[in-house]
């Protein structure tokens, strides 16, 4: 074998393990997102149920959370009861959303039906509100501070800990 091609690909592997190892222990979840310190980017959806159209607008005076979710989603499913959950004790103080892409309203409303709902859930029929937000994957949560700012991006199911870590930087 020749010997520059074998010592090529040791140097290419020693690197790609170097890499890897470098990255052990980073959280994905801490995926900054170039929206962050941005306003919102606009959006009218029409809400599961009621057909009522909601524009992020109406989200400014509050904090807001804005989650992209599906019912496909197996994460999604482990998160929606503490999403709904805190949706309730936060009540009136923060104002709560839920994005749907690449799924039926059907599906929805039988999945808000047996894991229970405390805010609205909009429709993105077209997909092109999870392209505007940068949604790579589901579940993908945003949060705004009360002027629709975007101060935080959380990727993957959160916890209590997770939406109040997060939601402390949009109460500032």
């Amino acid at each position: 074998m020749n010997r520059i091609v074998l010592i090529s690909g040791i140097v290419i592997f020693a690197a790609l393990v170097g890499v890897l190892f470098l990255n052990l222990g980073h959280d994905p979840s801490a995926i900054d997102s170039p929206l962050v310190g941005k306003p919102a980017p606009s959006f009218a959806l029409k809400a599961v149920g009621t057909g009522e159209t909601i524009d992020v607008a109406r989200l400014r005076g509050k904090p807001a959370i804005i989650n992209f979710w599906a019912t496909w989603c197996g994460p999604c499913y482990l998160e929606h009861p503490v999403l709904v959950q805190n949706a309730r004790v936060l009540g009136n103080q923060v104002q709560f959303v839920g994005v749907v892409f690449n799924d039926t309203e059907q599906k929805i409303q039988a999945f808000l039906a047996d894991r229970g709902s405390a805010y609205p859930t909009l429709l993105d029929e077209s997909g092109k509100t999870a392209i505007a937000y940068g949604v790579g994957g589901v579940p993908e949560t945003f949060f705004l501070d009360r002027n629709g700012k975007i101060v935080a991006k959380y990727t993957g199911p959160m916890s209590t800990e997770d939406i109040q870590k997060n939601l402390a930087k949009a109460m500032k």
